[in-house]
C-alpha cells in the first residue's frame, strides 16, 4: 500500500510540474504576442525562433527552479535538522557548513539523506542561496570521515562553481536550437516551403511533423555529446575544488573508496534528472562513453594526482 503510495505521488508530481510548465510557457507567448510560425504565406522565422527560445529555454529553467523540491520527491530525500540528537547526522551537517564556509557561501546549503545502498551523493538548487547537499545511506554506512568529507567537498564545490544553473542555461541553448533547427530543416525538405498553397493541407502537415520528430531526435542525441562533454569537464573541477577544500589526500581516497565500491548499483535512483550532479554514474564503455556525464574514476584519481 506504501508503495502504491509513493508511485501515485511520483505520478502525480510529473504530471503537475508538465501542467505547469505548459500553462507558464503558454502565458509568456500570448504576452509576447507570439504569432503561429506557420504561416500561409510560409515559415515566420522570427516567431519560431521565439517560440523555441521560450520553450526551449523556459522549460529548462522552471526546472532549475523546481529542482530542489523534485530532488526531495523523487529522491525521497528527508532534510536534516541541524540540530539533531543523531551524532551521525550532526557531524554531516557540520562536515557541510564548514565546507561551505570554506567556500564562502554566505547561506549555508541544506543537508540531506536519501536511502539507499549505493554510495552516491549529489548537489542540487536553483541559487547558491537555495542549494541542497544528500548523500546516500550507503554512502555514510561504507566511508570514513576522510572519505566523507572529500565527497562532501566535490558537492560543495558544484555548487560554489554554479554548476546548476551552467548546465541548465547549456541545455536550454540546445533544446532551443535543437527545435529551432528541426523545424526549419523539416519545412524545407517536405516540400511544404516549395508548394506554399498546399502547405496546409493534411500530407504536406503530416510529412512536415514527422521530420520535425526525426530530426529533433538526431539533434538531441548531437546536443547530449555537447552536454555529455562539458559534463565530465565541470566533474573534473569539482575535484579539484574538492581537493582545494578538503585536501587532496581526502579528494583522491574519496574517489578510490567509489571506484572501490562501484559495483554496488542501486538502479530505483537512477533518476536522469539528476544523473549530472550526482559525484559517479556507473561507467560506459566504447561510443556510449561519449554520452556520459561523468569521466571514469580512474582517470579522475590520475588527474588529481597529476595537479598537485
Amino acid at each position: 500500500m506504501v508503495a502504491l503510495m509513493s508511485v501515485a505521488k511520483r505520478i502525480f508530481l510529473f504530471l503537475s510540474i508538465n501542467v505547469l510548465v505548459v500553462v507558464t510557457l503558454s502565458l509568456v507567448l500570448n504576452l509576447l504576442h507570439v504569432q503561429p510560425y506557420l504561416r500561409g504565406y510560409g515559415l515566420d522565422v522570427q516567431s519560431l525562433l521565439i517560440f523555441c527560445l521560450v520553450w526551449g529555454m523556459g522549460g529548462a529553467f522552471i526546472s532549475l527552479l523546481l529542482s530542489k523540491t523534485i530532488a526531495k520527491w523523487l529522491m525521497r530525500v528527508q532534510v536534516v535538522d541541524p540540530n539533531t540528537n543523531d551524532p551521525e547526522l550532526r557531524q554531516l551537517v557540520a562536515t557541510v557548513h564548514n565546507l561551505a564556509r570554506q567556500a564562502n557561501l554566505s547561506v549555508m546549503p541544506e543537508v540531506g539523506i536519501f536511502e539507499s545502498h549505493e554510495p552516491n551523493a549529489f548537489a542540487t538548487g536553483p541559487t547558491k542561496r537555495r542549494s541542497l547537499v544528500a548523500v546516500s545511506s550507503g554512502l555514510l554506512r561504507r566511508m570514513n570521515l576522510k572519505e566523507l568529507e572529500g565527497v562532501l567537498a566535490h558537492e560543495i564545490t558544484h555548487i560554489t562553481n554554479g554548476d546548476m544553473v551552467t548546465m541548465t542555461l547549456l541545455q536550454g541553448i540546445v533544446n532551443a536550437f535543437v527545435m529551432f533547427l528541426a523545424r526549419v530543416l523539416a519545412y524545407l525538405f517536405s516540400g511544404m516551403g516549395k508548394n506554399r498553397e498546399n502547405s496546409s493541407s493534411s500530407g504536406s502537415y503530416g510529412s512536415y511533423m514527422l521530420m520535425v520528430f526525426v530530426f529533433e531526435i538526431v539533434f538531441m542525441l548531437l546536443g547530449s555529446l555537447v552536454i555529455a562533454f562539458y559534463s565530465r569537464f565541470r566533474e573534473y573541477r569539482a575535484d579539484k575544488g574538492g581537493a582545494d577544500l578538503a585536501g587532496r589526500d581526502k579528494m583522491i581516497a574519496a574517489l578510490q573508496s567509489l571506484q572501490n565500491l562501484q559495483k554496488l548499483h542501486d538502479p530505483r535512483i537512477d533518476k536522469p534528472a539528476f544523473q549530472a550532479f550526482k559525484i559517479s554514474t556507473s561507467r560506459k564503455s566504447g561510443f556510449l562513453s561519449l554520452f556520459s556525464s561523468h569521466p571514469p574514476l580512474e582517470d579522475r584519481i590520475a588527474r588529481l594526482q597529476q595537479l598537485f
